[in-house]
């Protein structure tokens, strides 16, 4: 990854965290790399089972709300097996419904009996609007200080009017209308998760939507499919959007970008965009689970038996440019029924805070992908993964030991503290350094306190009289020494103990 966005000079970091999702905070490192890990399956949050929900069911939403966890999501079904596949159009906005479930763990889902839409003649269900829009209904809290009451949630989704994003507001999350007489976003393709929230950090809203990038794809004969963004400040007037840039450059085409500031830092924003690839009829593809179904697919349309999606990892600071990740973050895996399809794969939008089901083991992150997606045979099911606090990417080593120096940075505080994981055998030592890169005596190497386990909020601690508060608002380096060791994250804060 290069450093292409980087700016110049001492940086301020305050108390704030830092990843290493991206090197912006690195000048550079020996005997050490930074390392993409990806998460581990759980369970099954959610199955598709209902009658108004279905084997294309997905364009999910998950949000903390107080302490009520948020799910949205499209309920749709499509019959590949037929002579003709209709029910799947986006034209068909009433074939497809928005339905809404609850958790109040986050693990464990269920589907509210909300008596609000009637389908095929019951309202016992929980589907929370069935008009206009309800092919890619993406809904977000809205955080804005400012923000009226009656629009506290707002929506964008395609099917009101099919040039473009019409927008949606509630006062609970639950009953929803539409907010704008006219499409607010024309300039797109849109035919994907489209997203849209409050940014804190820029103070205003920004939004995320497909379109169909000039180039070719990967067969070389279409134009890809990528990211456009823009920001306003009332949500309802959009300028032109822009593309994404990316580094080290485009790695595909991109069908979603599931982009979130993230939680713990929200100066960066991570994206979980879904690739899709589509290399023909290779032998390779033809030894894909499934090849008679993949012909049934295909013989509707060629790319739904060819093509196949995987999720993928990427980070900014800006919004606009993009570090991601060319190798795959969530790979399709080795299921040999109902995977390495289309649409399978799709990750969520938004990331909440679990607990574990490992007795002992602090809270992770959890993120929830589709499996089963499009199968006939086969009941489509959302699966939560799991990822440690801040565990997306680390700087690793191995027990030769290795090290890294930060760029200059000046930081509020009295207290360095650690994300790390190590071996019985690990060790992590940490030098304070001057902008010039001399040691500063009193947090010099030799002074540090050996440290080693695996801990989310580690203190690290020097044989000296000194307090860190006596280097705020001095430029100053860390010299990071790690070995068989991983470090997720760091940050200076003024307490000794502070909750994840």
């Amino acid at each position: 990854m290069n450093r292409s966005f980087r700016m110049k000079g001492p940086v301020y970091i305050g108390s704030r965290l830092e990843t290493f999702i991206d090197d912006w905070i690195i000048d550079r490192m020996q005997g050490a790399t930074r390392v993409m890990h990806r998460p581990s399956p759980q369970n099954v949050a959610l199955v598709f089972n209902e009658p108004w929900e279905g084997n294309t069911s997905g364009v999910v939403t998950v949000f903390q709300d107080a302490d009520l966890y948020r799910m949205y999501y499209r309920g749709s079904h499509t019959d590949y097996t037929g002579d003709e596949v209709t029910s799947y159009n986006p034209d068909n906005d009433h074939d497809q419904v928005v339905c809404y479930a609850e958790s109040r763990d986050g693990i464990n889902w269920y589907k509210p009996s909300l008596g609000l839409v009637e389908f095929n003649g019951s309202s016992d269900n929980n589907i929370i609007w069935d008009g206009p829009g309800s092919y890619t209904f993406a809904p977000f809290k809205d955080t804005n200080p400012d923000c009226l009451p009656d629009q506290l949630y707002k929506a964008i989704g395609i099917g009101v009017h099919k040039q473009g994003l019409s927008s949606f507001k509630s006062q609970d999350g639950i009953n929803w209308s539409l907010s704008s007489s006219g499409p607010i976003i024309t300039d797109g393709t849109f035919d994907s998760q489209n997203l849209a929230f409050w940014d804190p950090v820029v103070g205003a809203y920004r939004e995320y939507h497909r379109d169909f990038y000039p180039g070719t794809n990967s067969l070389g004969n279409l134009p890809g499919r990528d990211i456009k963004t823009a920001t306003s400040s009332d949500f309802y007037q959009w300028p032109e959007p822009i593309w994404l840039n990316y580094s080290p450059g485009r790695i595909g085409e991109l069908y979603t970008s599931q982009i979130v500031p993230y939680y713990r830092a929200p100066h960066i924003y991570l994206g979980f965009p879904t690739r899709y690839t589509d290399r023909g009829w290779s032998e390779s593809t033809k030894s894909l689970p499934q090849l008679d179904y993949r012909r049934i697919r295909a013989s509707h349309s060629e790319r739904e038996g060819t093509a196949i999606t995987d999720g993928m990892l990427m980070s900014s600071r800006d919004g606009i440019n993009f570090d991601i990740w060319p190798e795959a973050f969530l790979r399709p895996g080795l299921k040999k029924v109902g995977n390495w399809f289309y649409g399978d794969n799709y990750q969520n939008h938004g990331l909440i805070q679990t607990e574990s089901l490992v007795e002992g083991s602090p809270e992770e992150i959890s993120i929830f992908v589709s499996e089963f997606s499009h199968q006939s045979d086969y009941t489509a099911k959302l699966r939560r993964y799991t990822l440690r606090i801040d565990g997306f990417v680390s700087v690793q080593s191995n027990l030769a030991g290795g090290e890294l120096i930060t760029r200059p940075m000046i930081f509020e505080g009295n207290n360095l503290e650690i994300n790390f994981s190590g071996s019985a055998g690990s060790s992590i030592r940490v030098e304070i350094q001057n902008s010039l890169g001399y040691a500063v005596p009193e947090f010099s190497m030799d002074k540090c306190e050996e440290i080693f386990g695996d801990d989310l909020k580690r203190i690290v601690s020097w044989r000296s009289d000194s307090s860190l508060a006596s280097l705020n608002g001095i430029p100053v380096r860390l010299r990071i020494e790690l070995k068989d060791a991983d470090l997720y994250s760091f940050k200076f804060t003024k307490d000794k103990v502070h909750d994840i």
